[in-house]
């Protein structure tokens, strides 16, 4: 019997729908921020909590979802995620104040973290290797790239046909959708051998990882603030206390003997670098077109599409790109920091024609990166960790890309528009170039 004929018909593609759903979700807001802000009367920070509350869900529930999958089924923590994620997508629609929004989108993160890792997990049993693996991780992974380019346009073009809640109302049909179409047609998975659940890890590293990207989010408003300090020291503590105690455990939430492995420090480090050098500078500069020269939410929307829609073609061919995978990710990080040189300058003077093609080629880059990103995920842990796997790679993605975006905005609020936006920029290409670099003198 083939590999093929064993995986349950629509497990791919039920599967893949999920990183869809989530990035779809996760990018909602980026065009429509000022609009919502706005509408909910927020004050000075709180259009910085309503774009990075989701993250902060994301960051502190990602690594122990995968725990939770792994131990007590992928399938079950899919469907139960996909339900909340509903959820929390009416009260977010449904929401009078900034307090109920970044309250709502808190939840949508820790439900996403859910889906995310749960799905690659799943996607990680159903092919455990050779090109069937190959090709079901550029799937996957070029939903990402599809999220980040259904998300600006579909919110741009419902806030302009009706209002920025009409997205959450459909986002919450989505994912009930998902939910049913989970517990329908995958196969429930599990590792065969379960560990007990790991309390004083979960609770250390959630509330150190928590800490961090708070102090991040507020850090926009004044990095020298006592709550900013007390938030980071609070994070150093937290997360040095879970390094020892995990030290210590027999069954560990994270097997810290995974940082040894080269490929795991390329997959993880990789997702960090891409947080913050990709997502975190993509989702600032939306606000700065349009604060800067007057885009509206659709027409930012379109235009970054070019990015998106790029990294959502070359994901699905990047299996034809006949480079060992660490080789594939230094090659996508090469291009996006190529792209990203010709985004220079766009907060002072729109050169459509160039920020065109930076758009396109660092979207080139992008593809290959989560379709690499993706694959190493899975490959760098144990067969039966493989969600442990997924949480770990995007745990550090979006703590990375929190980083990157309170980077910016720091940049952007200290210099202005448009010297801010350009040393932001120059900042992620000689991040990009760098990672890439190690990346291709990494050997397994």
């Amino acid at each position: 019997m083939t590999e093929l004929t064993r995986v349950r018909p629509g497990t791919l593609a039920v599967a893949s729908a999920a990183p869809l759903l989530v990035l779809t979700n996760y990018t909602v807001p980026m065009v429509t921020l000022p609009q919502t802000a706005a509408s909910l009367g927020a004050g000075p920070t709180g259009p910085v909590w309503m774009l990075g509350g989701i993250s902060l869900g994301l960051s502190a529930l990602l690594l122990v979802s995968g725990g939770l999958a792994d131990d007590h089924g992928r399938r079950r923590v899919l469907v139960w995620g996909s339900a909340v994620l509903a959820a929390a997508g009416v009260a977010a629609a449904l929401s009078t104040s900034v307090l109920v929004f970044v309250l709502a989108r808190l939840a949508q993160g820790g439900a996403s973290a859910a889906v995310l890792a749960a799905s690659l997990g799943i996607v990680g049993h159903a092919y455990p290797s050779g090109a069937e693996r190959v090709r079901a991780t550029s799937l996957y992974g070029a939903m990402i790239g599809l999220g980040t380019a259904v998300g600006p346009l579909a919110s741009g073009v419902l806030a302009t046909a009706t209002s920025w809640r009409a997205v959450y109302w459909v986002l919450s049909g989505a994912a009930l959708a998902l939910a049913a179409a989970s517990a329908r047609l995958l196969a429930e998975s599990r590792s065969p051998a379960p560990r007990r659940f790991d309390v004083p890890g979960v609770v250390l590293l959630s509330l150190g990882v928590a800490a961090l990207v708070a102090g991040v989010t507020e850090g926009r408003a004044g990095w020298g603030r006592p709550v900013v300090v007390g938030a980071f020291v609070l994070a150093v503590a937290l997360v040095a206390a879970f390094v020892s105690v995990e030290r210590r455990r027999a069954e560990p939430l994270l097997d810290l003997e995974l940082f040894r492995r080269p490929v795991f420090l390329v997959a993880t480090g990789g997702a960090l670098v891409v947080g913050a050098a990709v997502v975190g500078l993509l989702s600032y500069l939306p606000t700065v077109l349009q604060a800067a020269h007057g885009l509206t939410p659709l027409q930012t929307g379109l235009l970054f599409c070019l990015w998106s829609g790029t990294s959502f073609v070359v994901s699905l061919l990047s299996r034809l790109v006949r480079l060992r995978t660490a080789a594939r990710l230094a090659l996508g990080l090469g291009l996006t920091a190529l792209g990203f040189a010709g985004l220079l300058g766009m907060g002072g003077s729109l050169d459509l024609p160039l920020v065109t093609a930076g758009l396109l080629v660092s979207g080139a880059g992008s593809g290959l990166i989560n379709s690499s990103i993706t694959h190493l995920a899975i490959e760098s842990v144990p067969a039966h960790r493989v969600s442990m796997g997924s949480g770990a790679n995007n745990t550090a993605r979006y703590v990375g890309s929190s980083l990157g975006a309170a980077g910016v905005a720091a940049l952007v609020g200290a210099y202005g528009l448009d010297v801010g936006t350009t040393v932001a920029v120059a900042g992620c290409v000689v991040l990009a170039a760098a990672t890439a670099l190690a990346a291709l003198l990494t050997r397994p």
